[in-house]
């Protein structure tokens, strides 16, 4: 159902939604809240210092005082149950039209008995009875309340929601209809209804997505693949030239691939290598095999930059093999990919390198036999097979590279349809980081430091939770922690800053003169997470490190130490319970510190970076709600293996989309 159907809905509100990735009704209601608010409705005697809902009413004009650019304050006389009171709030001028005498609000906020003052952080002017409020993220262009409404409106006309999760799931667990599910979640009227809603809707993702995945192993296990030739000898001096030792891991890692790569069926293998581990060399001897076996690769990284540095070092490793290697990404020109892509359908190149790019249904290969994918997170379900369907009848072997450690029991389960190697030990020649906590009070020492790499002419990155400054988070901004470098430094240190909200060619740009020593000190929010190599950085910074999870926090120390200098991090936090950041301290054991993250199930996401394609879901957390996903990995398997799944319309689709890809 179109948008448009429901009230006050134009074209502009249409626009708005469409950011927000709401492009129809049915999008509109599974478009669920990340919190609530439970507003139970206080007498102001009974208020505490905790937060609180007041229904008063205003007694006094409203005085507004502008502190300073982008700040102010209002304040204003009301009572409640016969007691006068002072109301400040920030920020909030534009409610000044409002706040008529004699209007009844509802005070969200704290009240301080001994001054009689309440300092509110929001107020309201609908209902004043006790209720549970739904919290919805928003974008520019849109109000809490005029989503609300839409959302409201759109449970009103009772439309008709598919449930994908089988009746017999159903029956068995006691799930509430798909449609209870999704008024209970925008409308609750109970904690009940809001855990019998969640719980319904995340086995339902959890499920979905479990059946792409068992699914997809069943095709595997009948998948032949191109059964590859090549002389182990060549491969092994190739290895043995290298100017660094191969780690055990290493060793074990590309021998999985080889045997892999030897055999009828299609190697379709997941290396998951803790951040600086050499994944990059391995995915370079599988190259080189299939090369010798007279076939053409493809490697595709998730950035444009990550992209040309694994086109440099690649190009430099196979400088003494007549093999022909280019690249392919969003900044080719039109004439260059035309001439690129007939090089490839004709045999002339033996592989590319690039980006999303490769996607391009114009570009096919004359025999493609190895598809590599770095980062292998970033790509969803429905985007793996995308790259060996360009020859060889989907033949080509598979393998995926991820610098994100889990534990492997985790690994099984959510990539289930692939066979997993892990590369845990680091290249010998690279130094462990030293990681230090301190707190804002020690900066001095941070400085002084920091002073010191720079003098060794070293690099610095410095990383931020927030782009500007947010008056109701006591946080540091990218922007408020240049001002405070610069000041430091005089001004004689070369410093800029990086964030999401910049283009892609800006950041590569940034990164790039970051690459090649223009900039000393990179400050920047977390897409810096991962990216490409900067050898000579030897110092990360994170500050409000408490606001981040160990994983994410493992991912940004893994910018540094990539060479023999001896480097550091320093974790930046003003909290008294800093027992989880120690675990940092200990530790640049990656798989360890993701076993941590898990147990503990502290904040940010266990991947690092918020997941895309099939791995994005709407209410499921892959680590909080790892209870659920493992019974819907059961389930979703004898699902598929009974081939109870032929006879549901639902997942007909699910297969046929799958099967087009695949």
């Amino acid at each position: 159902m179109q948008l448009e159907s429901l009230k006050k809905i134009g074209p502009k509100t249409v626009g708005v939604l469409n950011k927000l990735n709401i492009f129809c009704v049915e999008d509109l209601l599974t478009y669920y809240p990340y919190r609530y608010n439970f507003i139970q409705v206080k007498n102001i005697n009974d208020a505490t210092d905790e937060v609180c809902y007041i229904h008063a009413t205003v007694l006094s004009d409203v005085k507004v005082q502008y502190i300073k650019r982008n700040f102010n304050r209002l304040n204003f006389i009301a009572a409640s149950n016969d007691i006068n009171f002072k109301v400040t709030i920030f920020n909030r001028a534009f409610l000044k039209p409002h706040l008529t005498v004699n209007k009844e609000v509802l005070l969200v906020g704290k009240y301080n008995r001994l001054k009689n003052t309440f300092v509110a952080n929001d107020i309201k002017f609908n209902s004043f009875i006790d209720r549970i409020e739904a919290i919805y993220h928003l974008t520019d262009g849109i109000k809490m309340a005029s989503l609300t409404s839409y959302i409201k409106d759109a449970l009103s006309k009772k439309i008709i929601v598919f449930d994908y999760i089988p009746n017999d799931i159903n029956e068995k667990y006691h799930f509430i209809s798909k449609t209870d599910a999704i008024k209970y979640i925008h409308e609750p009227n109970s904690i009940q209804e809001i855990k019998q809603a969640k719980l319904k809707l995340i086995y339902e993702e959890l499920f979905v997505y479990m059946f792409k995945i068992n699914y997809l192993k069943l095709i595997n296990k009948r998948c032949t693949g191109l059964k590859k030739n090549f002389d182990y000898a060549r491969i092994q001096e190739f290895l043995s030239q290298l100017p660094f030792l191969l780690t055990n891991d290493q060793i074990s890692t590309i021998k999985d691939i080889l045997k892999d790569m030897e055999e009828i069926k299609r190697m379709n293998r997941l290396v998951l290598g803790d951040v600086g581990s050499g994944k990059t060399i391995v995915a370079v001897a599988a190259i080189l095999a299939n090369f010798l076996s007279g076939y053409q690769s493809t490697f595709m990284a998730p950035t444009e930059i990550l992209a040309k540095q694994h086109y440099e070092s690649i190009t430099n490793y196979f400088k003494d093999f007549d093999m022909k290697i280019t690249l392919l990404t969003g900044s080719t020109t039109k004439k260059q990919k035309e001439k690129i892509y007939g090089q490839i359908l004709a045999g002339e190149i033996d592989l590319v390198i690039g980006t999303h790019a490769l996607l391009n249904e114009k570009l096919e290969f004359a025999n493609l036999g190895l598809v590599i994918t770095d980062e292998q997170h970033r790509f969803g379900v429905n985007q793996r097979s995308l790259l060996q369907n360009k020859g060889n009848d989907g033949e080509a072997d598979v393998l995926y590279l991820s610098a994100t450690p889990i534990p492997r029991t985790y690994a099984l389960t959510i990539y289930g349809d692939l066979d997993i190697s892990q590369i845990k030990t680091k290249p010998n020649m690279r130094k462990e980081i030293i990681t230090k906590i301190k707190t804002e009070n020690e900066i001095t020492d941070v400085l002084n430091h920091m002073l010191t790499e720079l003098k060794n002419g070293h690099q610095i990155f410095v990383v931020s939770p927030l782009i500007e400054n947010n008056e109701e988070l006591d946080l540091n901004s990218v922007n408020d922690l240049k001002m405070k470098f610069d000041t430091a430094f005089g001004g004689k240190v070369s410093i800029e800053i990086m964030h999401g909200k910049l283009k892609q060619k800006e950041k590569d740009a940034l990164m790039l003169s970051f690459l090649q020593k223009e900039i000393q000190i990179l400050i920047s929010t977390t897409v810096i997470e991962v990216g490409i190599d900067i050898p000579n950085a030897t110092m990360m910074i994170i500050f409000n490190a408490e606001r981040f999870g160990l994983a994410t926090l493992h991912q940004l120390r893994g910018r540094v130490g990539r060479n023999d200098l001896q480097s550091y991090c320093y974790l930046i936090s003003n909290t008294n319970d800093n027992a989880r950041l120690k675990v940092m301290e200990e530790s640049t054991d990656g798989f360890y510190i993701s076993e941590k993250d898990f147990e503990q199930r502290g904040q940010g996401d266990l991947f690092g970076v918020k997941q895309s394609g099939d791995m994005t879901f709407k209410l499921a957390d892959m680590k909080q709600d790892m209870k659920i996903l493992m019974q819907a990995n059961k389930d979703a398997s004898y699902f598929v293996e009974s081939g109870l799944y032929k006879s549901n319309s639902l997942y007909e689709k699910i297969v046929e989309e799958i099967n087009f890809l695949d």
